[in-house]
């Protein structure tokens, strides 16, 4: 019989770095979680993934229990880490902080592909460079793809 489910949490962690101390604490905390379990379970799953953000979607059990699944590291993330910019523009619109080619915007979605709500490359390609746009990125080079 499954167990029944009292809570989901989601979080944006540090790979290999949670710790008991806000937001991870409190956030477990309130569900009544093991605290200590979580952070050493997620950490040995992330070393790999060390110093970058990861989400994390944490399913609560009723008996206290859990079970958490990862995701690849935020579009905004990837994008300030290729463009080696500290963070987006305060006017997108006007000023560029950075440029990317369309192929690192290609790399991005392909590696965010199985987290993003589309079903072709072609949608994700064409979600990354929005979001690079409003980040105030510019992508050089003609689009791949006919609007």
């Amino acid at each position: 019989m499954a167990k029944e489910v009292a809570g989901i949490i989601k979080l944006q962690i540090r790979g290999g770095a949670a710790n008991p101390s806000p937001p991870v604490g409190p956030a477990l905390g309130s569900k009544g979680v093991n605290i200590m379990d979580f952070c050493k379970q997620f950490n040995s799953r992330t070393q790999d993934k060390a110093g970058k953000v990861i989400p994390v979607v944490i399913t609560v059990y009723s008996d206290k229990s859990f079970d958490f699944v990862t995701k690849t590291p935020p579009v905004a993330v990837q994008l300030l880490e290729i463009s080696k910019a500290k963070k987006g523009s305060q006017e997108p619109n006007r000023n560029k902080v950075a440029a990317i080619t369309w192929e690192q915007v290609k790399t991005i979605a392909a590696d965010k592909m199985e987290d993003l709500n589309c079903f072709t490359i072609e949608s994700a390609v064409k979600m990354v460079a929005g979001t690079a746009r409003s980040m105030g990125i510019a992508v050089k080079g003609a689009s791949p793809f006919k609007n």
